[in-house]
């Protein structure tokens, strides 16, 4: 697996002035976690984002500090509500001998034939799953090959996931994780028309309820 590293400096800049280093193109941050005193630090926003693009959750992060690494997860991430671009990254340190506890991500992959032969729709009820283990061993996700999904009503658990046995899952094995339901019945146009005539009585009704119980 590719080594992913951030270089960093040490940040002093705090506060409201941090909007002007953004301006100039930087992504602040923060360092804390194992035997880590809470750094704020800085990093080339064009840098960072690129190697955070390809980064998952669960995936280790050098930060390069000023010439010496740390191993972390990142924890947060802030983001401009209309550009999407990075504002803000928190990275936890970790130890490399002592294992954690965090959320690994879930990828569908393949087709199922109940959607085409049943008209079924394909249900993720679970994006993540709470594993244990040693920071390098963590998996980047857990590919879930749905094209044995056959019929209405098949699905599939926790318990059938396959995991290295350094990994320990957390969550509950009969959790589901993906499950074939059938599509929901269509609602003809009499029955659109019907239901937008009927609901504002309805509305009206309850008002005047509400003004005689007032009264």
């Amino acid at each position: 697996m590719e080594k992913l590293v951030i270089q960093a400096t040490r940040r002093s800049v705090t506060g409201k002035k941090v909007g002007a280093l953004r301006r100039e193109g930087k992504l602040p941050g923060v360092l804390y976690g194992y035997q880590t005193e809470s750094t704020p630090i800085l990093m080339e926003l064009r840098d960072a984002s690129r190697v955070l693009a390809h980064a998952s959750s669960s995936q280790l992060i050098t930060i390069n500090l000023d010439g010496k690494e740390f191993a972390t997860l990142v924890r947060e991430k802030q983001r401009d509500f209309i550009k999407g671009t990075l504002l803000h990254v928190d990275f936890q340190v970790v130890s490399l001998t002592e294992k954690i506890r965090t959320n690994v991500g879930i990828e569908l992959s393949g087709t199922s034939p109940a959607v085409k032969d049943y008209n079924g729709v394909i249900v993720q009820e679970l994006d993540e799953i709470e594993v244990e283990a040693l920071p390098q061993e963590l998996p980047d996700k857990f590919v879930v090959d749905i094209s044995g999904l056959a019929k209405i009503g098949d699905a599939i658990f926790v318990r059938d996931l396959t995991v290295p046995s350094s990994v320990e899952i957390l969550n509950d094995p009969n959790e589901v994780i993906v499950i074939v339901t059938g599509a929901a019945p269509e609602i003809s146009e009499e029955e659109e028309t019907a239901e937008e005539i009927s609901e504002p009585e309805v509305i009206e009704r309850g008002k005047k309820e509400e003004v005689d119980i007032e009264d």
